[in-house]
């Protein structure tokens, strides 16, 4: 039974940190514009000179475009709540986990289809990669405790079973 208690809580410690990295991601996508100046200003960056002037033209001109980037923060937040119950009932849930690694292998396609698509450079398709690879480690994680957690709460019942029919 302890060592249930000590897996739940590396669980549920593993699953905070995955938690608080997507709402992170999903809170910087909100204020692009101002974030671009910042860093603008720590870096001086061909690449990040054009996003800025093409975030400072469009939130200038058309400030709906930016409305997109709003919705993929909410996205952020939203699929946030959804690990809530991985931390609710991990066993039950692990198909969020699950899914959330399909997500992160997703970004590696759609950064290589659409990066070249929409001009960026091939370096900064990398960045976004990374967010795939590193974002999949702490499911894996996570996937790899839950499973140990589920055969822990089948371990007895099994046991008990076979001593019943024997």
């Amino acid at each position: 039974m302890i060592e249930r208690s000590v897996l739940l809580r590396r669980i549920r410690a593993w699953l905070a940190l995955f938690i608080v990295c997507l709402v992170l991601s999903g809170l910087t996508a909100f204020p692009l514009v101002s974030e671009l100046h910042w860093a603008n200003s720590l870096i001086s960056h061909a690449w990040l000179r054009r996003v800025g002037e093409g975030l400072e033209r469009a939130d200038a001109d058309y400030p709906f475009l930016l409305y997109g980037t709003d919705w993929l923060a909410f996205a952020h937040l939203v699929i946030a709540v959804f690990f809530y119950g991985v931390h609710r009932d991990p066993v039950r849930n692990i198909w969020i986990v699950e899914a959330g690694m399909i997500a992160c292998a997703g970004i590696i396609p759609l950064a290589l289809i659409c990066g070249p698509i929409r001009g960026i450079p091939f370096g900064w398709s990398l960045i976004d990669m990374a967010f795939g690879v590193f974002g999949v480690i702490p499911l894996l994680v996570l996937r790899r405790m839950i499973k140990r957690l589920e055969a822990l709460a089948d371990g007895p019942t099994v046991s008990a079973a076979a001593a019943v029919t024997s």
